[in-house]
């Protein structure tokens, strides 16, 4: 059974997981490796999930302000031996629960050509491709999503 938890960026739990990320990005990026860290830090990320199965981290994600109302997705990682289990439908789920409680209208995030799985997660979680933005416009191994959120209609 996997447990989520809502935490921040100084959890060890997260802080061991993005270093497993790191060094998973850097072999696949290779030498655009420096150009995708520069806007990974971890200094503005205040909400976190982590994923555990059977008392032991198995998987991550956060979000940071991106723009108003708007939240960016970032740090998603599940460990190798756990993937294809859910874990990261999950942790976007609850990423997503956590923003429609917040009021936010969307969350966006970037990927690369290199993540072939993680473009897969998002078309198949409802996110839609979206012109690159930001720091990523003119990157053609950037890939950009987009998913608004939907808001519960409460019947009276």
């Amino acid at each position: 059974m996997i447990t989520l938890i809502k935490t921040d960026a100084k959890h060890r739990d997260f802080l061991h997981l993005v270093k497993l990320l790191n060094e998973d990005l850097a072999v696949r990026n290779g030498d655009d490796n420096d150009f995708y860290m520069q806007y990974n830090g971890l200094e503005e990320i205040d909400h976190v999930i982590l994923a555990y199965s059977e008392g032991k981290v198995v998987g991550c994600g956060a979000m940071k302000e991106f723009e108003k109302r708007v939240f960016e997705v970032k740090r998603m990682y599940v460990l190798q031996d756990q993937r294809g289990k859910g874990i990261a439908t999950k942790v976007l789920q609850e990423l997503e629960e956590w923003g429609v409680a917040m009021n936010l209208k969307a969350l966006v995030l970037e990927t690369g050509l290199m993540l072939p799985e993680a473009i897969g997660l998002y078309e198949k979680y409802g996110f839609d491709k979206t012109p690159n933005y930001g720091q990523y416009i003119g990157n053609d191994d950037s890939v950009c999503f987009r998913k608004e959120l939907k808001f519960p209609s409460y019947e009276s």
